[in-house]
């Protein structure tokens, strides 16, 4: 069962974005319902991506759990029986998070750790990414002398705009500015080690933040494959971009099909709604050491 748009009786819909939609919960909690919605450079894909909603919503809690040392999250729970009765519904099972309510910063808190994607096109124009200056002659995915920070502002239509440290700064303040950045890095850290531990590399990730109860807390999802690009560390090999368990499949094949990045996006062909499918299921099962079961465990 795929599910492209969600309904939630008694609750107001507060957002549809790209690929999730926000339910209030009372004054001070919402739910977060994860759709199988693919957006890719920006723009929604027509044909979903079946269970991606439930990897998202699964993965997600399972970091949270992990995570909490490190700062405030909104994560509240993704079992079923902490939800609304109205969001206790087979369309909606193992896709849905009951979250505290936070004032979104409206900034993408962005960490790299090699270099690829965006921050490969930029590095080859200019010899830096997002303002830090980097060193001569690295190749596509090499490894970075150390994670690096690189902002973006965070767009409701069309596309995010990366921007530099100091800009964020000038933004948000300084202090606030400090604080995500640092709090980005540990976050990234922590995923790092632990994906290396299961045999993968996380090359770069973004997180979200916003304010609950006069403190930065995590939001929105956390090192999954829609918002990380993870790789096979066993086939890492830099000077090309190596295979990996996120959206960038889809990215390589619209990319090489001549589209301009904009809307309407293409028809995925079967075999790679079936290929980005079987890697986000994957990436699930190496990260938790866990069998996907189609969303049934709870975090």
């Amino acid at each position: 069962m795929t599910l492209t748009r969600s309904s939630i009786e008694g609750l107001p819909l507060l957002h549809r974005g790209k690929v999730r939609e926000t339910y209030a919960v009372g004054d001070d909690r919402l739910l977060l319902v994860a759709t199988d919605r693919l957006s890719a450079f920006d723009v929604v894909f027509e044909q979903p991506i079946p269970e991606k909603g439930r990897v998202l919503t699964q993965l997600s809690a399972w970091w949270f759990g992990r995570l909490a040392p490190l700062g405030p999250t909104h994560f509240l729970s993704a079992d079923a029986e902490d939800l609304p009765a109205a969001a206790r519904t087979a369309e909606l099972a193992g896709r849905v998070t009951l979250a505290r309510r936070a004032e979104r910063i409206d900034a993408e808190c962005v960490v790299r750790g090699y270099l690829a994607g965006s921050g490969w096109a930029e590095y080859r124009s200019t010899g830096m990414v997002g303002g830090h200056r980097l060193p001569e002659g690295l190749r596509e995915a090499d490894l970075l002398p150390e994670p690096i920070f690189t902002p973006s502002t965070k767009a409701e239509v069309g596309h995010d705009e990366n921007i530099t440290r100091a800009q964020l700064a000038e933004m948000v303040g300084g202090d606030l500015a400090a604080e995500l950045e640092a709090r980005s890095l540990a976050l990234y850290r922590a995923g790092a080690r632990h994906a290396e531990a299961v045999g993968l590399i996380l090359a770069d990730t973004k997180f979200e933040f916003g304010w609950i109860d006069g403190r930065v807390a995590l939001i929105d999802e956390v090192l999954t494959p829609d918002s990380s690009r993870f790789w096979d560390a066993g086939q890492y090999a830099p000077g090309s971009s190596p295979a990996s368990f996120d959206k960038q499949y889809v990215r390589d094949f619209v990319a090489g099909s001549g589209w301009n990045k904009e809307p309407p996006a293409p028809e995925l062909p079967a075999e790679v709604v079936e290929g980005t499918r079987s890697r986000y299921v994957r990436a699930y099962e190496l990260l938790t050491g866990e069998p996907w079961r189609g969303g049934e465990a709870s975090a």
